[in-house]
């Protein structure tokens, strides 16, 4: 016969709560809330694709400023934002506003960028800004841009002025493409296929046959025959590079 304390250890009251304690227990360890390091759920940057909060709010600051106008006969005031920001992020706030096809606004944020002092001339800026105010049709500030390119004291970079022909060409500144040219020359970017096709089929493109004479005139000297005028993929590979860019400034 079971003494009252073993009855009383056995009894189904006292098993009772000790299985609810478990159920507790397991309910309790079931609903523990574990953190993540959210930063491993960033995507990679692409050169300025993804904005700091201070790009991201020079940018609306510029566009509103924008959108009230300055006082009359006044010039439009830098926005203050814009001038505290890092390099990486004033950079980045110019692509977004060519990206966004805010023309003006660019231009204002180029005009800062060449005032820091950690400025350094990239030709591939210039690409940027040319683009943006050609698409818009801003010829005189296209002119402005390019007088701040002719002072400049730029590294060689046939790329970058393959990519600034095209720019010239598609907006149809047939001067301008020439006096790049003469640029790329006096720089020591030797022109390559890449540049001449891109020159002599858009002013063909344009009805510039004399001077598309000329250019393979240059063109045979350098090379010899012209038998790369007809390779599509280097037209191609020229395209690409711009939709890349593009799509890197689409932040």
């Amino acid at each position: 016969m079971l003494s009252s304390t073993s009855a009383a250890a056995f009894s189904p009251l006292r098993l009772v709560p000790r299985r609810r304690a478990v159920a507790r227990r397991s309910a309790a360890a079931a609903t523990v809330i574990t953190m993540r390091d959210r930063s491993k759920n960033r995507k990679p940057t692409q050169r300025g694709r993804y904005l700091s909060t201070e790009a991201i709010q020079a940018v609306q600051s510029l566009k509103r400023a924008a959108l009230q106008g300055p006082p009359s006969g006044a010039a439009v005031p830098v926005e203050p934002k814009l001038r505290r920001l890092l390099k990486a992020d004033m950079v980045a706030v110019f692509r977004e506003l060519a990206a966004q096809g805010e023309a003006l606004l660019a231009l204002q944020v180029f005009e800062e960028i060449r005032k820091e002092h950690w400025y350094k001339p990239k030709l591939l800026l210039y690409v940027d800004i040319v683009t943006v105010l050609a698409n818009k049709g801003l010829r005189s500030e296209v002119d402005k841009v390019c007088s701040h390119l002719k002072r400049e004291q730029l590294e060689p970079d046939t790329e970058g002025f393959n990519l600034l022909l095209k720019a010239f060409l598609d907006a149809e500144f047939t001067q301008l493409t020439m006096d790049c040219f003469r640029l790329m020359k006096l720089w020591d970017s030797d022109p390559d296929r890449i540049t001449y096709k891109t020159l002599i089929k858009g002013l063909e493109s344009l009805g510039e046959m004399d001077l598309s004479a000329d250019i393979k005139l240059e063109a045979q000297n350098d090379y010899g025959d012209l038998d790369f005028l007809d390779d599509e993929e280097m037209i191609d590979t020229l395209d690409q590079k711009i939709i890349w860019r593009g799509s890197s400034l689409s932040m």
